[in-house]
This record gives structure tokens, sequence and C-alpha cells, in this order.
């Protein structure tokens, strides 16, 4: 197809994207992997700071005389600046690595920059391994793989949310968290196999198998097309042609590929009218134009990308998964805090696969809704128990207490794995118009590293034993701003559900947060820009035919 034709679509809003097809589907959740990067390292990280042979070279302490990590004394431990400092430092680069990762993305296409992120990724690794004792190179390399994981975590969900079909799109982003959840738990097991090594392998191993995850993710992306709205982006209408047959999995003159492709080039266009492309600079202040009051504004969309991200975080779901051990270390009453950390790690995963139906059934904004007050109670029930209950926060003064409270830890868990995990993501891919939608998703991934790194920072001095000390206490933060993360999502997100990326645009137009889930598509973007047959009635009705028989 040359370049300057024009690609003529159609006026019936069913018929803007092809039948879901199984290549499809294997294309999203390869893709999905991506998640792996993330929450493996969420799951080593909080294990390894509990290690006695960590502990030791980090500290110069002595082993007590019983160095099993489950045995350790409270005073043989890291220093709250020293777990502070490891924790935050991968989330700071994570930060600036999905910030720059959209105009990469831009530049060089989706998958060169997830690859590229892969590359990065391994560096670091190699940082982190390399030393045994010198806390500055494992710093660094905290910070370089957090380079690569902002890439990775930033592009992937730009890269599934372009190329998933509207009708199961909330499902295969949410295989992005599910793909987190199983990264924490496999995380979680090879720390709780090396815990008890006295000897650099114990935290050797657990870093060194994130290699293989780099390996499978940028390899495999070789084998998988560019995004087509990528090509669109950038003009080049043939391979975008290309790309979406492939990932259609349809013949290039198929109708639907056409169709839709006509629907992505009018709506590019339209959004172009809208949002000059110029500078460099003026490219990144046009993420900021419009009114706050208005749905569609580029200001508004991407304060709801960023906001959401950070609610996301401020649920205080990562403080269980990074700090879920030395917590529970902490109660005193468990014979093995690893253990447990491994069973809420696995409530995390099981419960997760519940909203690949969830998201596509009650939408998005409804189970954010029900999920962020589900954790407002559950949280706030941690923190009731431990204040009220009878020794509670006395070592082995109360057991059933301490029971209750992982109960309830678990439930909070399967409330945010079912409703506020993939639907931030799903919803932070959807938003964004074409022309900012790399910077949009890059900045919205940003932001979760930017509070995930805030968290990282302070939460060990809320729950250290040699500054706040807080203990079950700490749920009160977290149910609190629990209820913050909820009140952003009634009055700011609305409702995407079913609806293409073209379609979302329509109707953050026309509707406010809490009406958007009435909203039904009327017309194509297509029609709207005089994209379409019409301009020959006998050759639209034969172009219809056609296409009801394909569908047929």
């Amino acid at each position: 197809m040359p370049g300057g034709a024009v690609v003529l679509g159609t006026t019936d809003t069913d018929r803007i994207e092809a039948p879901v097809t199984a290549k499809t589907y294997f294309m999203c959740v390869f893709a999905a992997f991506g998640g792996i990067f993330f929450g493996y390292d969420t799951g080593w990280m909080g294990g390894v700071l509990g290690m006695p042979w960590f502990i030791h070279l980090y500290t110069d302490k002595d082993l007590p005389a019983d160095p099993r990590a489950a045995k350790l004394p409270q005073d043989f431990a890291l220093p709250a600046w020293e777990k502070s400092l490891m924790t935050s430092i991968l989330s700071a680069g994570t930060f600036f690595g999905a910030l720059v990762a959209g105009d990469v993305a831009d530049n060089i296409g989706r998958r060169p920059t997830i690859i590229a992120g892969c590359f990065v990724f391994c560096i670091g690794c190699i940082l982190e391994i390399a030393p045994t004792d010198q806390l500055a190179c494992f710093v660094l390399g905290r910070l370089v793989a957090g380079a690569g994981v902002g890439f990775i975590s930033a592009i992937i969900i730009l890269y599934m949310s372009e190329i998933a079909p509207k009708k199961v799109r909330g499902a295969l982003v949410s295989g992005y968290q599910f793909c987190i959840t199983i990264g924490i738990l496999l995380a979680t097991c090879v720390v709780y196999g090396t815990q008890d090594k006295l000897d650099t392998s114990s935290f050797r191993i657990p870093i060194g198998i994130q290699f293989l995850w780099a390996i499978i993710l940028g390899g495999g992306l070789f084998f998988l097309p560019e995004s087509p709205r990528y090509w669109v982006r950038k003009g080049n209408l043939e391979q975008a042609t290309i790309c979406l047959a492939s990932v259609r999995n349809q013949p290039r003159d198929s109708t639907y590929v056409q169709d839709e492709l006509a629907e992505i080039i009018a709506n590019h266009e339209y959004e172009k009218a809208h949002i000059p492309q110029q500078g460099y600079v003026s490219q990144w202040l046009s993420c900021f134009k419009g009114s706050i009051n208005d749905g569609s504004s580029n200001l508004r969309r991407t304060i709801v990308g960023t906001g959401l991200q950070c609610a996301q975080q401020f649920t205080g779901i990562n403080f269980i998964f990074y700090f879920g051990t030395s917590f529970f270390q902490t109660l005193g009453t468990i014979d093995n805090p690893f253990l447990i950390a491994m069973v809420t790690t696995l409530v995390n995963v099981l419960s997760t696969p519940l909203s690949f139906w969830t998201i596509e059934r009650f939408g998005r904004r409804r189970i954010l809704l029900i999920g962020g007050s589900l954790m407002v109670v559950f949280q706030f029930m941690v923190a009731i128990i431990g204040v009220a209950a009878p020794r509670a926060q006395e070592i082995g003064g109360n057991p059933p207490a301490v029971k209750a409270e992982i109960a309830f830890i678990c439930l909070n868990i399967a409330a945010f794995a079912t409703t506020w995990g993939p639907a931030a993501w799903v919803v932070v891919g959807e938003i964004f118009p074409l022309p900012i939608r790399s910077r949009g998703v890059g900045m919205s991934t940003a932001s979760n590293w930017f509070w995930n790194c805030i968290i990282g920072v302070i939460t060990p001095y809320f729950v250290s034993a040699d500054e706040a000390n807080l203990g079950p206490k700490v749920f009160f933060i977290w149910g609190s701003t629990a209820v913050c993360s909820t009140l952003f999502a009634y009055f700011f997100v609305s409702e995407t559900k079913g609806l293409s990326l073209e379609q979302i645009d329509q109707m953050l137009s026309e509707t406010s947060p809490r009406t958007s889930s009435t909203w039904k598509p009327h017309q194509t973007w297509a029609s709207a820009e005089g994209h379409v047959h019409g301009s020959n009635p006998a050759k639209q009705v034969v172009h219809d035919e056609v296409s009801k028989e394909e569908h047929a």
C-alpha cells in the first residue's frame, strides 16, 4: 500500500475489529511475561533482606548461635536506612527508565524498546551479584536494573493495549498483573530454598535467576510483530497494514483489516489536529493541555493515569511484598515468617485469574470501587486486632490474634489481586490518545515507580525495631490511604469496558466518570473524518455486505 494512500473504512461501529483469534491471545500472553520482571524483583528483595548471610555481609555482625532465618533475634537485622536504600533505589531507576521509555518507543518502536530494556536489566543484575559486601556496587546494580524494568513495565502495557482486541483487552492486559504475581511467587519459593545457606549463593541464586526472564522475553519479542498503531503514528501505512494483518491473523486485503486501520488513521488525524506535534518540549507539554474539568483533555487523562498508579501503590499492597518477611518477624509468634510470606504470595497468584472474568463482566470502574472498599475494611481490621486484642503485640502473647491478622492480610491481598492489581494497569493503557500515548503510559508507569520508591524509603522507618516499630498499627496508615485511593477512582475513573482505544476517546468527550458506563458507540472515526466508502453509495452497500459475510 503506498504511503500516501487513503484507507477507507465503515460506518458500522461493530465492524471496526476482526474476530479474536488464538494467535492474538498467544501474542498478548507472551508479552504479559514482562510482568515477571516486576514481580520477581519485588519478591526476592523482601526475602534477601532477612537472610542471615546477607545481613552478616552488609552489617559485619557475627552470626547468631542459631543462624536459621526463621530464628534470628530481632537485633540481628539490617538497619532501617540500609533496607530503605536497597529497596527504594530500584524504584528510582524504574521511574527514570519509564519516563525515557516513551520517547524511545516513539522513535524506534515498542518491541525494540522492550528488548533494550532486557539488555539494560541484565547489566544491572551483573552489578548486583558481582560484589560480596560492596554496598555501592549493589546499589548501583539496583539502579541500572531498575532502568531496564522501567523500560519493560511501561512499554509492555503500551504494546499489549495497542494489539489486544477490545472485547478481551481487559482480560489480556490483566495477564500482566498475573505474571507479576507469578514472579513474586517464584522469587519467594527460590528465597525460601536458599534462605539458610551460609554463603553468597543464598542471595546470588535468587538474583541470578533473573537472567532467564530477560532471555525469554527479549528473545521471544524478535518473533512478534510491531504495534500497527506505532506505524500509523510514523505515517508508514504499508507496515501498519502488514502488522495489523499479522496481529489479527487476517489477510492484508481483508475488510476487517482495512476497517480497523481506517479507524486508527482517522482517530490519529483528528488527535493530531488538536495536538500539534512541534518541538520536543512542546510534545511533552501537550500532555498537560486542556482543562481538568474536561474528561477528554490531555491534562485530565494525565492526572487520571498518574493518579491511578499512585493510588494503586497507596493501597499498601507492596508493603506486604517488600517488607512482609520483616513484618512477620516482628510479630514474634510465627515460627517461620518466610513460609507465611510464601502463603500470602500464593493467595495473590490464585486470586488474580478471577480478574480475567470480573474485569470484562463488571468493568474497570466498578471493580476498583468494590476492591478499594474491601481493602479499607480488611486493613483496618488488621490494625484494630493488633491494637485491641490482649497482648497481641507481645512476642508469643496472643497467637490466635496474630492468626486473625494474617487471615485479614490474605483477604486484603485477594481483594487487591482481583481488582486494583490488574484494573489500574488496564485503564492506564486505554485512556491516552495515540499522539501522547507512549508518553502518557510512560508517565503513569513512572508515577507507579515513584510512589513505590517513596513507600520503599519510608516504610522501614514505620516497622523497624530501631525506629517507629509500629507493628500492626501501620495498617491504620494503609487503610486510610486506601480510602483516598477509592475516592479517586470514584471521581476520576471512567468505564472503558468493551470499547476500542479510538472509541474510548469519543466516550471521554461525551460523558463523566459517573455516567460513562451507559455510553454506547454511535459513530466510527472513519465516518466522522470522511474516510468511508460513502462517496459511492453502491460501493458502500457492497462493502458492508462483504463485511457481514466475513463476520458470519
